[in-house]
């Protein structure tokens, strides 16, 4: 019950740091509403769900250098690319404001959430080193954590997602959403940008 405790506490602190997985719903649910930020929980929490399964069974997805280079270099492409499309956006709190075949679906959301996840090494690196405290735990309580863990991420991220994609918070928000749309693209344009220079910086 203590280790169980334990790595509960550690994966909600982590969970609470706002990162590109939060600035992604935040914006989403902001300009296309919480039901179409729901598909980028669902993403996010899947691409979780494949770590922890991969970690948790000694399969670690970042044990190979190559791959762990191969992720980082594909993330920082795609975040730059989703920092770019963030800054060149005219973000509005009116969701129907986008004519339809603009708009963002729960099927786009829900790519954008997985490659968001899929693409961070930060979430792999965490989950494997998690994994690498629980040596002693058995297959049960593995198989607990991980669906506790998987399931905090998609509750978090859709609580998220509800409040700041409801019409009551948009009604609100409308003066901040040019702001937080801008500086959510900065931020990922310089993260997306830092991780690709940290790669080409590294020895060979």
């Amino acid at each position: 019950m203590e280790q169980f405790l334990a790595v509960a506490v550690a994966h909600f602190l982590a969970l609470l740091i706002p990162g590109v997985d939060f600035f992604l719903i935040a914006r989403t649910a902001m300009t296309s509403g919480w039901r179409n930020a729901s598909g980028a929980c669902v993403g996010i929490a899947s691409a979780n769900g494949i770590f922890i399964a991969a970690a948790f069974s000694g399969l670690s997805l970042v044990s190979d250098p190559a791959i762990l280079h191969a992720t980082q270099a594909a993330g920082g492409a795609f975040l730059t690319y989703v920092g770019i499309v963030f800054l060149r956006a005219r973000p509005s709190t009116e969701l129907s404001a986008e004519p339809p075949a603009a708009r963002v679906t729960w099927m786009r959301s829900l790519g954008f959430g997985l490659a968001s996840g899929l693409l961070n090494p930060k979430n792999a690196l965490f989950y494997v080193s998690l994994a690498a405290a629980l040596t002693d735990a058995t297959p049960a309580a593995l198989t607990l954590y991980g669906t506790w863990m998987v399931a905090l991420v998609l509750g978090w991220d859709l609580f998220v997602a509800v409040v700041l994609g409801s019409e009551r918070a948009l009604a609100g928000l409308s003066r901040v959403l040019p702001w937080l749309t801008r500086a959510a693209g900065g931020f990922l344009l310089l993260f997306g940008l830092g991780m690709i220079v940290a790669l080409a910086a590294r020895p060979a």
